[in-house]
């Protein structure tokens, strides 16, 4: 069973091949922006230009257009290669990275969700999440960790009002979508926002 995983939800661009519970092929570059030329040349460099049984795609929490780049690209080559397609969790990636360079307790994972917040969700050591994603100014998801270890390239924004908390910056890595438990890695293809989109269409009377 050969799965592709794709993820362009946050400011990292990155895919990975795996085959039977091995990474057999892998890239990732952080760009910031443009996730939309960078990841099809970069499906195309691995072996068998990506083709794969199934495909796995970060469906955020993150940047609203790079969640969308993903999912369009998933959903695409899903229906081109007649293969399954399914989701994962952004910050549950970076949880379970971090779990697994670490082993611990309950752990907190934390993404820039611009407007000045942050995407937070915390897990359990086994990656059960405490509840959904939510997006929090800095003073608030502070005060919500409850002493648990953080962790996520949010911590930048966080360290702005608390310069205590610690550097594990991290971004999720198309790779670390192995390391998911099953439950975690069989989402809906479908955008998880982590709050309302910013743009609202007008409603004519």
């Amino acid at each position: 069973m050969r799965t592709l995983v794709i993820e362009t939800a946050t400011a990292a661009c990155s895919v990975a091949l795996i085959d039977d519970g091995v990474v057999i092929a892998r890239d990732h570059v952080v760009v910031g922006r443009g996730h939309a030329e960078r990841l099809v040349p970069m499906i195309a460099a691995l072996p068998g230009e990506g083709r794969a049984d199934a495909i796995l795609v970060d469906c955020g929490p993150g940047s609203f257009t790079g969640v969308r780049v993903g999912l369009a690209a998933a959903r695409g080559l899903g229906i081109g290669w007649g293969v399954p397609v399914s989701g994962y969790s952004s910050l549950a990636s970076i949880a379970a990275a971090a779990l697994a360079e670490q082993p611990g307790d309950a752990i907190v994972a934390v993404l820039d969700g611009g407007h000045g917040e942050v995407f937070q969700q915390g897990f359990d050591a086994d990656l059960t999440s405490d509840g959904p994603a939510v997006s929090r100014k800095p003073a608030d998801a502070i005060a919500a960790l409850a002493g648990r270890r953080v962790v996520g390239q949010g911590l930048a924004r966080l360290r702005t009002v608390d310069d205590r908390l610690p550097d594990d910056d991290r971004l999720p890595d198309a790779a670390d979508a192995l390391l998911l438990p099953e439950a975690q890695r069989t989402l809906p293809p479908a955008p998880l926002y982590g709050r309302a989109p910013d743009a609202v269409p007008s409603v004519r009377a």
